[in-house]
């Protein structure tokens, strides 16, 4: 392989760990969001 290929696999590999890792950052909010919802619901029960 020359060195273009080389770039075009190193660019794919970033480009997959940035998507993974804004869906990591995606899934953490939606818990985040989920679970604040669940403390106002309780705090506004009280």
């Amino acid at each position: 392989m020359d060195y273009t290929a080389y770039l075009l696999v190193a660019n794919v590999a970033v480009w997959l760990g940035v998507g993974g890792y804004m869906m990591f950052i995606g899934a953490r909010q939606r818990r985040f969001e989920l679970r604040l919802a669940q403390m106002e619901q309780l705090r506004d029960d009280v």
